[in-house]
């Protein structure tokens, strides 16, 4: 699975849109102050309420572009919307995210993370 990460983090950094998000000092101080840990069982729990649900009824609006490191990584990587999901990482739309593709969703949001670092 690294190898697949690196190679869409790769993809998505020639996106001209994709490339535009990066972490602040703000976003990197609470990154250190609650550590990657937190951070991630907070993308976790993002993903779970946000974007893994078979039917989102605010589908492409429902995450900030700004608020929490989680939400910026979510535009860089493009793990916003279930449509961007289906363009770059060709998971289907329209049927409940499997636990494999959470875990894989969130590995791409904490590698993108820890590269900002």
């Amino acid at each position: 699975m690294e190898k697949e990460i690196t190679r869409i983090l790769e993809n998505l950094s020639k996106s001209k849109f994709r490339s535009s998000f990066h972490l602040k000092e703000k976003e990197k101080l609470y990154i250190q102050e609650k550590g990657l840990e937190v951070v991630k069982s907070h993308a976790y729990d993002f993903i779970q309420k946000r974007l893994a649900p078979q039917v989102i009824l605010n589908d492409g609006k429902q995450t900030p572009m700004r608020g929490h490191p989680v939400f910026i990584a979510q535009h860089a990587t493009a793990t916003c919307c279930r449509n961007c999901l289906y363009k770059w990482h060709k998971i289907p739309q329209n049927k409940e995210l499997t636990q494999e593709e959470i875990d894989y969703v969130i590995s791409v949001i904490m590698s993108w993370i820890q590269k900002e670092l």
